[in-house]
């Protein structure tokens, strides 16, 4: 049986690549290669960290809406909430689940930046 590489396995190999090859680049093309290389590694952290953060995201936004939904679904609802004025930053658990949404999300995006410790949840 063949076995294929799965996704996170050939972006860090392709990852690995440009920054072997990076070196011998004139300092142009080394920029993009590390601008390309940062590109796969958010690539590779979404697709291991991704569903898992979707899901407490989704998790959250059900508790906060009290309905069930899909993530985009209840991302509407909420957005729907807060332009109508239904919704607000005194309204209970809003903020702690924004936080907690947007950590996750950084943890991704941005894994070497550390968040400031909460002033008002």
């Amino acid at each position: 049986m063949i076995e294929h590489p799965r996704a996170e396995e050939l972006v860090e190999a392709v990852a690995a690549w440009i920054d072997s090859v990076r070196p011998g680049l004139n300092p142009r093309d080394a920029f993009l290669a590390r601008v390309a290389a940062n590109a796969l590694s958010v690539v590779r952290r979404e697709l291991l960290q991704g569903p898992a953060a979707e899901a407490a995201a989704t998790a959250r936004l059900a508790e906060l809406l009290d309905r069930q939904g899909s993530h985009a679904e209840l991302t509407s609802e909420l957005c729907a909430r807060l332009r109508a004025g239904d919704m607000d930053r005194d309204t209970p658990g809003l903020l702690a689940a924004l936080r907690a949404n947007v950590e996750e999300q950084i943890a991704i995006d941005q894994p070497s930046y550390v968040p400031e410790p909460s002033r008002r949840s």
